[in-house]
Protein backbone atom coordinates (compact mmCIF):
# COMPACT_ATOMS: atom_id res chain seq x y z
CA UNK A 1 0.00 0.00 0.00
CA UNK A 2 1.43 3.30 -0.86
CA UNK A 3 0.56 7.05 -0.45
CA UNK A 4 1.30 10.14 -2.16
CA UNK A 5 1.51 11.30 1.30
CA UNK A 6 4.38 10.52 3.35
CA UNK A 7 5.35 12.00 7.16
CA UNK A 8 8.95 13.41 6.02
CA UNK A 9 11.91 12.60 8.28
CA UNK A 10 12.52 14.71 11.17
CA UNK A 11 8.60 16.09 11.17
CA UNK A 12 7.66 15.47 14.65
CA UNK A 13 7.08 18.22 16.99
CA UNK A 14 8.64 19.06 19.87
CA UNK A 15 9.14 16.00 22.01
CA UNK A 16 5.79 16.26 24.85
CA UNK A 17 4.31 14.36 27.17
CA UNK A 18 0.51 13.23 28.10
CA UNK A 19 -0.31 14.21 31.35
CA UNK A 20 -2.63 12.31 33.29
CA UNK A 21 -5.53 14.57 34.68
CA UNK A 22 -6.18 14.79 38.67
CA UNK A 23 -8.48 11.72 39.56
CA UNK A 24 -7.28 9.72 36.29
CA UNK A 25 -6.24 6.36 36.38
CA UNK A 26 -3.06 5.02 34.66
CA UNK A 27 -3.73 3.06 31.52
CA UNK A 28 -3.76 -0.23 31.81
CA UNK A 29 -0.83 -2.65 30.98
CA UNK A 30 1.80 -0.03 30.95
CA UNK A 31 1.01 1.79 28.48
CA UNK A 32 1.29 5.54 29.65
CA UNK A 33 5.14 5.04 28.48
CA UNK A 34 4.27 3.84 24.97
CA UNK A 35 1.39 7.07 24.72
CA UNK A 36 4.84 8.96 25.79
CA UNK A 37 6.29 7.11 23.30
CA UNK A 38 3.59 7.96 20.86
CA UNK A 39 2.47 11.04 21.33
CA UNK A 40 5.46 13.29 19.16
CA UNK A 41 4.27 11.40 16.00
CA UNK A 42 0.71 11.34 16.46
CA UNK A 43 1.27 15.74 16.94
CA UNK A 44 3.22 15.19 13.24
CA UNK A 45 1.04 12.97 11.95
CA UNK A 46 -1.87 15.41 12.91
CA UNK A 47 -0.08 18.21 11.74
CA UNK A 48 0.64 16.87 8.40
CA UNK A 49 -2.99 15.72 7.44
CA UNK A 50 -3.99 19.40 8.48
CA UNK A 51 -1.45 20.58 5.61
CA UNK A 52 -2.98 17.66 3.24
CA UNK A 53 -6.46 17.42 3.45
CA UNK A 54 -8.24 16.12 1.06
CA UNK A 55 -12.33 16.78 0.01
CA UNK A 56 -15.36 14.24 0.84
CA UNK A 57 -14.85 11.08 -1.34
CA UNK A 58 -11.49 11.44 -2.71
CA UNK A 59 -9.42 10.95 0.57
CA UNK A 60 -7.63 8.30 -0.97
CA UNK A 61 -3.97 9.51 0.25
CA UNK A 62 -4.91 10.08 3.33
CA UNK A 63 -6.64 6.41 3.22
CA UNK A 64 -3.28 5.00 2.02
CA UNK A 65 -1.03 6.92 4.47
CA UNK A 66 -3.01 5.05 7.43
CA UNK A 67 -2.98 2.22 6.19
CA UNK A 68 0.44 2.11 5.77
CA UNK A 69 1.11 2.92 9.37
CA UNK A 70 -1.42 0.28 10.47
CA UNK A 71 0.60 -2.27 8.34
CA UNK A 72 3.71 -1.23 10.50
CA UNK A 73 2.40 -2.31 13.40
CA UNK A 74 1.46 -5.46 12.36
CA UNK A 75 -2.13 -5.41 11.23
CA UNK A 76 -3.97 -6.10 8.02
CA UNK A 77 -5.97 -2.77 7.11
CA UNK A 78 -8.62 -3.26 3.90
CA UNK A 79 -9.06 -0.16 1.71
CA UNK A 80 -12.63 0.64 0.90
CA UNK A 81 -13.52 -0.49 -2.36
CA UNK A 82 -12.96 2.94 -3.91
CA UNK A 83 -9.89 2.95 -2.20
CA UNK A 84 -10.38 6.24 0.41
CA UNK A 85 -11.27 4.40 3.68
CA UNK A 86 -9.14 1.68 5.70
CA UNK A 87 -10.77 -0.89 7.97
CA UNK A 88 -8.77 -2.23 10.74
CA UNK A 89 -9.34 -5.32 12.49
CA UNK A 90 -7.02 -5.49 15.62
CA UNK A 91 -7.15 -9.58 16.46
CA UNK A 92 -7.56 -10.48 20.59
CA UNK A 93 -8.96 -13.40 22.59
CA UNK A 94 -11.04 -15.05 19.42
CA UNK A 95 -13.91 -15.45 21.56
CA UNK A 96 -14.58 -11.84 23.16
CA UNK A 97 -16.90 -9.24 21.32
CA UNK A 98 -16.10 -6.59 18.25
CA UNK A 99 -16.10 -3.24 19.38
CA UNK A 100 -16.12 -0.31 16.64
CA UNK A 101 -13.89 2.74 16.85
CA UNK A 102 -14.65 4.95 14.11
CA UNK A 103 -12.71 8.24 12.50
CA UNK A 104 -13.92 10.50 9.28
CA UNK A 105 -11.20 11.65 6.99
CA UNK A 106 -12.47 14.23 5.06
CA UNK A 107 -12.03 17.94 4.71
CA UNK A 108 -14.10 20.85 3.58
CA UNK A 109 -13.83 23.20 0.67
CA UNK A 110 -12.76 26.16 2.54
CA UNK A 111 -9.57 28.62 2.55
CA UNK A 112 -7.03 28.03 5.59
CA UNK A 113 -7.47 31.07 7.01
CA UNK A 114 -4.79 31.02 10.47
CA UNK A 115 -0.92 31.75 10.30
CA UNK A 116 0.52 28.31 11.45
CA UNK A 117 3.21 26.41 10.05
CA UNK A 118 0.82 23.31 9.29
CA UNK A 119 -1.54 25.51 7.16
CA UNK A 120 -3.68 23.82 4.37
CA UNK A 121 -0.87 23.12 1.06
CA UNK A 122 -4.41 22.45 -1.13
CA UNK A 123 -5.98 26.00 -2.08
CA UNK A 124 -9.32 26.19 -0.98
CA UNK A 125 -9.63 23.04 1.26
CA UNK A 126 -9.14 22.84 5.03
CA UNK A 127 -9.79 20.40 8.07
CA UNK A 128 -12.45 22.96 9.62
CA UNK A 129 -14.00 20.76 11.62
CA UNK A 130 -11.17 18.59 13.13
CA UNK A 131 -11.14 15.21 11.10
CA UNK A 132 -7.71 15.35 11.26
CA UNK A 133 -7.82 15.30 14.86
CA UNK A 134 -10.39 12.50 15.17
CA UNK A 135 -8.33 10.29 12.28
CA UNK A 136 -4.84 10.88 14.14
CA UNK A 137 -6.95 9.82 17.89
CA UNK A 138 -7.96 6.43 16.56
CA UNK A 139 -4.98 5.63 15.05
CA UNK A 140 -2.93 6.40 18.04
CA UNK A 141 -5.80 3.75 19.95
CA UNK A 142 -5.35 1.55 17.54
CA UNK A 143 -0.91 1.63 17.60
CA UNK A 144 -1.24 1.10 21.08
CA UNK A 145 -4.32 -1.82 21.20
CA UNK A 146 -1.82 -3.72 18.51
CA UNK A 147 0.89 -3.97 21.46
CA UNK A 148 -1.71 -5.40 23.57
CA UNK A 149 -2.76 -7.85 20.84
CA UNK A 150 0.74 -9.12 20.12
CA UNK A 151 1.33 -9.59 23.95
CA UNK A 152 -2.43 -11.64 24.16
CA UNK A 153 -4.10 -8.60 26.36
CA UNK A 154 -6.92 -7.76 24.06
CA UNK A 155 -10.62 -9.23 25.29
CA UNK A 156 -11.87 -9.27 22.09
CA UNK A 157 -11.43 -7.59 18.37
CA UNK A 158 -11.75 -3.57 17.73
CA UNK A 159 -12.32 -2.75 14.51
CA UNK A 160 -10.63 0.68 13.39
CA UNK A 161 -13.06 2.93 10.65
CA UNK A 162 -11.17 5.52 8.81
CA UNK A 163 -14.24 6.32 6.72
CA UNK A 164 -14.58 8.64 3.94
CA UNK A 165 -17.34 11.72 3.07
CA UNK A 166 -18.95 12.29 6.46
CA UNK A 167 -19.62 15.67 5.15
CA UNK A 168 -21.56 14.98 2.23
CA UNK A 169 -24.12 13.07 0.89
CA UNK A 170 -24.51 10.37 0.24
CA UNK A 171 -22.89 9.69 3.72
CA UNK A 172 -19.77 7.75 3.91
CA UNK A 173 -20.81 5.88 6.60
CA UNK A 174 -23.06 4.12 4.30
CA UNK A 175 -20.19 2.61 2.15
CA UNK A 176 -18.63 1.78 5.06
CA UNK A 177 -21.84 -0.55 5.83
CA UNK A 178 -22.25 -1.76 2.73
CA UNK A 179 -18.46 -3.27 2.78
CA UNK A 180 -19.26 -5.04 5.87
CA UNK A 181 -17.80 -2.81 7.91
CA UNK A 182 -20.24 -3.46 10.82
CA UNK A 183 -19.89 -7.17 10.40
CA UNK A 184 -20.09 -9.08 13.58
CA UNK A 185 -19.69 -5.60 15.66
CA UNK A 186 -21.48 -4.95 19.42
CA UNK A 187 -20.86 -1.61 19.76
CA UNK A 188 -19.37 1.70 18.13
CA UNK A 189 -17.54 4.74 19.56
CA UNK A 190 -16.57 7.95 18.05
CA UNK A 191 -15.07 11.39 19.16
CA UNK A 192 -16.06 14.87 17.88
CA UNK A 193 -14.11 18.04 18.43
CA UNK A 194 -15.87 20.55 20.25
CA UNK A 195 -14.15 24.21 20.78
CA UNK A 196 -16.98 24.82 23.34
CA UNK A 197 -15.30 22.35 25.67
CA UNK A 198 -12.03 23.08 27.30
CA UNK A 199 -9.29 20.36 26.83
CA UNK A 200 -9.62 17.34 29.33
CA UNK A 201 -13.29 17.46 28.99
CA UNK A 202 -16.06 15.06 26.90
CA UNK A 203 -19.84 15.61 26.75
CA UNK A 204 -21.58 13.20 27.06
CA UNK A 205 -25.71 12.60 26.09
CA UNK A 206 -28.14 9.93 26.40
CA UNK A 207 -30.46 10.00 23.51
CA UNK A 208 -30.15 12.38 20.74
CA UNK A 209 -27.07 14.48 20.46
CA UNK A 210 -26.76 15.51 16.82
CA UNK A 211 -30.34 16.87 15.11
CA UNK A 212 -31.61 15.14 11.29
CA UNK A 213 -30.12 16.80 8.50
CA UNK A 214 -31.56 17.04 4.90
CA UNK A 215 -30.74 19.02 1.50
CA UNK A 216 -33.51 20.34 -0.34
CA UNK A 217 -33.27 21.90 -4.39
CA UNK A 218 -36.54 23.94 -5.26
CA UNK A 219 -36.44 24.48 -9.11
CA UNK A 220 -38.47 27.16 -10.19
CA UNK A 221 -39.19 27.50 -14.28
CA UNK A 222 -41.62 30.02 -16.75
CA UNK A 223 -41.74 31.51 -19.83
CA UNK A 224 -39.31 34.28 -18.90
CA UNK A 225 -39.96 38.08 -20.68
CA UNK A 226 -39.41 41.51 -20.06
CA UNK A 227 -39.53 43.59 -16.88
CA UNK A 228 -41.88 46.01 -17.98
CA UNK A 229 -44.64 43.64 -18.51
CA UNK A 230 -44.47 41.22 -15.64
CA UNK A 231 -48.15 39.84 -16.41
CA UNK A 232 -47.64 38.73 -19.44
CA UNK A 233 -45.10 36.45 -17.97
CA UNK A 234 -44.34 34.09 -14.85
CA UNK A 235 -42.33 36.05 -12.52
CA UNK A 236 -39.90 33.78 -11.46
CA UNK A 237 -37.71 36.44 -9.02
CA UNK A 238 -41.30 37.37 -7.51
CA UNK A 239 -41.57 33.50 -6.88
CA UNK A 240 -38.04 33.08 -5.72
CA UNK A 241 -38.81 35.65 -2.85
CA UNK A 242 -41.90 34.12 -1.78
CA UNK A 243 -40.30 30.67 -1.33
CA UNK A 244 -37.40 31.66 0.49
CA UNK A 245 -39.50 34.11 3.12
CA UNK A 246 -42.47 32.21 3.58
CA UNK A 247 -41.44 28.75 3.39
CA UNK A 248 -39.77 27.97 5.99
CA UNK A 249 -42.00 29.66 8.62
CA UNK A 250 -45.00 27.66 6.84
CA UNK A 251 -43.47 24.99 7.71
CA UNK A 252 -42.74 25.16 11.27
CA UNK A 253 -46.13 25.59 11.31
CA UNK A 254 -47.33 22.09 10.03
CA UNK A 255 -44.93 20.27 12.86
CA UNK A 256 -44.90 20.55 16.73
CA UNK A 257 -43.52 22.87 18.12
CA UNK A 258 -41.09 21.07 20.28
CA UNK A 259 -40.01 19.16 17.12
CA UNK A 260 -36.90 21.42 16.86
CA UNK A 261 -37.21 22.37 13.49
CA UNK A 262 -34.98 24.10 11.26
CA UNK A 263 -35.87 25.15 7.39
CA UNK A 264 -32.86 27.94 5.84
CA UNK A 265 -31.98 28.48 2.46
CA UNK A 266 -28.39 28.93 1.96
CA UNK A 267 -28.31 29.57 -1.49
CA UNK A 268 -30.93 31.17 -4.44
CA UNK A 269 -30.09 32.36 -7.86
CA UNK A 270 -32.43 33.94 -10.98
CA UNK A 271 -31.61 36.02 -13.69
CA UNK A 272 -28.68 37.69 -15.33
CA UNK A 273 -29.89 40.50 -16.37
CA UNK A 274 -31.90 43.77 -14.70
CA UNK A 275 -34.61 43.92 -17.34
CA UNK A 276 -35.30 40.45 -18.23
CA UNK A 277 -37.59 38.32 -16.24
CA UNK A 278 -35.68 35.19 -16.36
CA UNK A 279 -37.30 31.18 -17.35
CA UNK A 280 -35.01 29.79 -14.65
CA UNK A 281 -34.51 30.20 -10.58
CA UNK A 282 -33.70 27.94 -7.98
CA UNK A 283 -33.20 27.83 -3.74
CA UNK A 284 -31.17 25.04 -2.24
CA UNK A 285 -31.12 24.62 1.87
CA UNK A 286 -30.91 22.49 4.44
CA UNK A 287 -33.77 21.19 6.77
CA UNK A 288 -32.36 19.84 10.71
CA UNK A 289 -34.70 18.65 12.97
CA UNK A 290 -34.50 17.44 16.47
CA UNK A 291 -37.32 15.15 16.46
CA UNK A 292 -37.03 11.54 14.43
CA UNK A 293 -40.58 11.00 14.31
CA UNK A 294 -41.08 14.62 12.24
CA UNK A 295 -37.79 13.98 10.38
CA UNK A 296 -39.42 10.92 8.54
CA UNK A 297 -42.48 13.42 7.95
CA UNK A 298 -40.72 16.21 6.72
CA UNK A 299 -39.67 15.32 3.10
CA UNK A 300 -43.99 15.44 2.47
CA UNK A 301 -44.87 18.40 4.38
CA UNK A 302 -41.98 20.77 2.40
CA UNK A 303 -43.14 19.40 -1.05
CA UNK A 304 -46.61 20.56 -0.01
CA UNK A 305 -45.81 23.86 1.72
CA UNK A 306 -43.27 24.50 -1.31
CA UNK A 307 -45.99 23.68 -4.15
CA UNK A 308 -48.94 26.27 -2.05
CA UNK A 309 -46.85 29.10 -1.49
CA UNK A 310 -45.11 28.57 -5.53
CA UNK A 311 -49.07 27.54 -7.18
CA UNK A 312 -50.71 31.59 -6.99
CA UNK A 313 -47.49 32.44 -8.92
CA UNK A 314 -47.95 30.14 -12.04
CA UNK A 315 -44.90 29.29 -12.17
CA UNK A 316 -43.98 25.00 -12.79
CA UNK A 317 -42.08 23.91 -9.48
CA UNK A 318 -39.74 20.86 -9.08
CA UNK A 319 -38.81 19.65 -5.30
CA UNK A 320 -35.85 17.44 -4.84
CA UNK A 321 -35.57 16.40 -1.28
CA UNK A 322 -31.99 14.20 -0.60
CA UNK A 323 -32.33 12.77 2.92
CA UNK A 324 -29.07 13.08 4.56
CA UNK A 325 -29.09 11.34 7.79
CA UNK A 326 -31.26 10.69 11.23
CA UNK A 327 -30.32 12.06 14.16
CA UNK A 328 -27.05 10.66 16.21
CA UNK A 329 -29.46 8.48 19.56
CA UNK A 330 -26.65 7.26 22.08
CA UNK A 331 -27.61 4.28 23.69
CA UNK A 332 -27.32 4.39 27.27
CA UNK A 333 -25.32 0.93 27.84
CA UNK A 334 -22.69 2.72 25.32
CA UNK A 335 -22.95 5.45 27.31
CA UNK A 336 -22.05 4.13 30.69
CA UNK A 337 -19.45 2.75 28.94
CA UNK A 338 -18.01 5.94 27.88
CA UNK A 339 -18.79 7.75 31.08
CA UNK A 340 -16.14 4.66 33.14
CA UNK A 341 -13.54 5.32 30.27
CA UNK A 342 -14.13 9.18 30.70
CA UNK A 343 -13.46 9.45 33.96
CA UNK A 344 -10.45 6.51 33.96
CA UNK A 345 -8.82 8.68 31.41
CA UNK A 346 -9.29 12.32 32.44
CA UNK A 347 -10.53 11.88 36.04
CA UNK A 348 -13.93 12.41 37.32
CA UNK A 349 -13.78 16.21 36.10
CA UNK A 350 -13.40 14.96 32.78
CA UNK A 351 -17.26 13.98 32.59
CA UNK A 352 -19.58 17.12 31.25
CA UNK A 353 -23.26 17.21 30.06
CA UNK A 354 -23.63 18.27 26.49
CA UNK A 355 -26.90 19.17 24.75
CA UNK A 356 -28.33 18.30 21.54
CA UNK A 357 -27.09 20.69 18.79
CA UNK A 358 -28.23 21.15 15.08
CA UNK A 359 -25.38 19.92 13.54
CA UNK A 360 -26.19 16.72 11.48
CA UNK A 361 -23.63 13.91 11.87
CA UNK A 362 -23.46 10.53 9.29
CA UNK A 363 -22.18 8.32 12.82
CA UNK A 364 -25.97 7.91 12.95
CA UNK A 365 -26.35 5.35 10.18
CA UNK A 366 -23.99 3.10 12.40
CA UNK A 367 -26.53 3.33 15.00
CA UNK A 368 -29.17 2.38 13.05
CA UNK A 369 -27.42 -1.46 13.04
CA UNK A 370 -26.01 -1.59 16.22
CA UNK A 371 -26.00 0.47 19.52
CA UNK A 372 -22.89 2.79 20.06
CA UNK A 373 -22.62 6.13 21.65
CA UNK A 374 -20.66 9.57 20.41
CA UNK A 375 -19.08 12.04 22.73
CA UNK A 376 -17.69 15.31 22.29
CA UNK A 377 -14.05 16.03 22.84
CA UNK A 378 -12.90 19.50 24.23
CA UNK A 379 -10.63 20.75 22.00
CA UNK A 380 -11.38 24.76 23.32
CA UNK A 381 -7.97 27.06 22.94
CA UNK A 382 -9.08 30.15 24.18
CA UNK A 383 -12.13 31.78 25.54
CA UNK A 384 -12.79 32.98 22.34
CA UNK A 385 -13.01 29.72 20.40
CA UNK A 386 -13.42 30.18 16.35
CA UNK A 387 -16.73 27.29 15.70
CA UNK A 388 -16.32 24.39 13.68
CA UNK A 389 -16.74 24.93 9.91
CA UNK A 390 -15.06 28.39 9.85
CA UNK A 391 -11.48 28.98 8.07
CA UNK A 392 -9.88 29.81 11.47
CA UNK A 393 -10.58 26.81 12.79
CA UNK A 394 -8.11 25.13 14.96
CA UNK A 395 -7.75 22.92 18.04
CA UNK A 396 -5.59 22.41 21.38
CA UNK A 397 -3.12 19.61 20.32
CA UNK A 398 -3.05 18.98 24.62
CA UNK A 399 -7.01 17.27 23.49
CA UNK A 400 -5.58 14.08 21.10
CA UNK A 401 -3.96 12.13 24.14
CA UNK A 402 -7.11 13.09 25.69
CA UNK A 403 -8.67 11.29 23.34
CA UNK A 404 -6.75 8.60 22.72
CA UNK A 405 -6.68 7.78 26.34
CA UNK A 406 -10.53 8.16 26.11
CA UNK A 407 -11.50 5.79 23.01
CA UNK A 408 -8.41 3.28 24.71
CA UNK A 409 -10.44 2.85 27.93
CA UNK A 410 -13.64 2.85 26.07
CA UNK A 411 -12.53 -0.24 23.87
CA UNK A 412 -11.44 -1.87 26.87
CA UNK A 413 -14.10 -1.18 29.03
CA UNK A 414 -16.51 -2.45 26.40
CA UNK A 415 -14.59 -5.56 25.53
CA UNK A 416 -14.52 -6.07 29.25
CA UNK A 417 -18.38 -6.22 29.17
Amino acid sequence: MTSALQLPTGSQPASSKSEAAPGAEPLPFGLDQALDFRLPELIATRRFLHAHPELSGQEFDTAALIARELSVAGLAPRLLPKGNGVICDIDGRPDGPVVALRADLDALPLADAKDVPYRSTVEGVCHACGHDVHTTIVLGVGLLLAQLAQRGQLDGRVRLIFQPAEEILPCGSLEVIEAGGLTDVTQIFALHCDPNLPVGQVGLRVGPITAAADNITVRLTGPGGHTARPHLTVDLVDALGRLVTEVPALVNRRVPANSGLLLVFGQASAGTQYNVIPNEAMAAGTLRVLDRDTWELAPKIVAQVVRDVIAPTGATVDVEYLRGRPPVVNDARAIRVLTAATAAAAGPAGIAETPQSMGGEDFSWYLEHVPGALARLGVGRTAANVDLHRAAFDVDERAIPVGVRVLLQTALKALAE
